[in-house]
């Protein structure tokens, strides 16, 4: 069971509590995007486990009445055994979510995954057209990555990027990451007619997407992470289309020391409930 202090961050260990949490979203006009926690697996048979899983999940969100989809991660479905598992397991899952009206996001992870995650996306997203893919401002190739995917029919949601990535093929200061996302955000809503999914907490951000929707009508949404500014979620709502990223499953304790470690107001948080229980 999960304590009272991860359940800000992580929706239970069940498809079934994260569809309840998604619906206490929709009630607040925020949709939920919804993943089940997992990844860096070696064995086709975690990988294939894993797949049945969001198979079993593509059912339940098309049966909700939510504003929902789903997002995988590339390696918790077959890319840590082969790219050709990956592939086959991926279009299992959207060629099923195609079927059922739901749309499926693809996480990406550090840049070893990037090549294969993004060949990937781009022939599901020719073929099926119901589906996302995340790219990462901090790597330096990505502006050449939005050149690559602006023509095709799916989404694809920008982030600064988590993973400590290698000297020279990242930036790597704050400052720097910001210009990038900033540099990444007006390639995409100049060139982008499918609309943006920006992926950033960071208030300057959002109201610099907004500027750029001003400019140049590009449809956009706002996306962040569940236990992370609700409240300004729920407020953005009322302008903009708004998804949070609902993670849930039994993997949910590594997910949660990530989050807690990424922001000093999570820290905060977490020692709170320690201290006052």
């Amino acid at each position: 069971m999960i304590p009272p202090i991860a359940s800000r961050f992580v929706a239970g260990e069940s498809a079934a509590s994260a569809l309840e949490h998604a619906a206490e979203l929709d009630e607040d006009g925020v949709g939920a995007i919804l993943n089940l926690l997992g990844e860096h697996y070696e064995s086709r048979e975690e990988a294939d486990a894993d797949t049945e899983a969001y198979l079993e999940l593509v059912e339940h969100v098309a049966s909700a009445d939510v504003d929902g989809c789903v997002s995988v991660k590339p390696t918790q479905i077959g890319l840590g055994v082969s790219e050709a598992a990956f592939r086959e397991n991926a279009e299992r899952v959207v060629a099923a979510a195609h079927e059922r009206g739901v749309f499926v996001w693809f996480d990406m992870e550090d840049h070893t995954t990037t090549d294969a995650t993004l060949d990937a996306y781009e022939a599901l997203a020719t073929e099926y057209g119901n589906v996302g893919v995340c790219v990462q401002a901090n790597l330096k190739r990505t502006p050449d990555d939005l050149e690559r995917l602006a023509p095709l029919s799916g989404k694809v949601r920008l982030v600064k990027g988590a993973y400590d990535e290698p000297e020279g093929i990242a930036h790597e200061s704050k400052a720097a990451v910001d210009a990038a996302y900033r540099d990444c955000l007006e390639r995409m809503f100049r060139a982008f007619e499918g609309g943006v999914a920006v992926g950033s907490h960071d208030p300057a951000m959002i109201e610099y997407a907004a500027e750029l929707h001003g400019e140049h009508g590009t449809d956009y949404e706002v996306q962040m992470l569940m236990g992370v500014r609700e409240d300004a979620q729920r407020e953005l709502a009322r302008d903009v289309s708004v998804y949070q990223y609902v993670p849930y499953g039994a993997e949910w304790l590594s997910y949660f020391a990530r989050r807690v470690a990424e922001r000093r107001e999570n820290l905060a948080f977490a020692v709170r409930a320690v201290l006052h229980g």
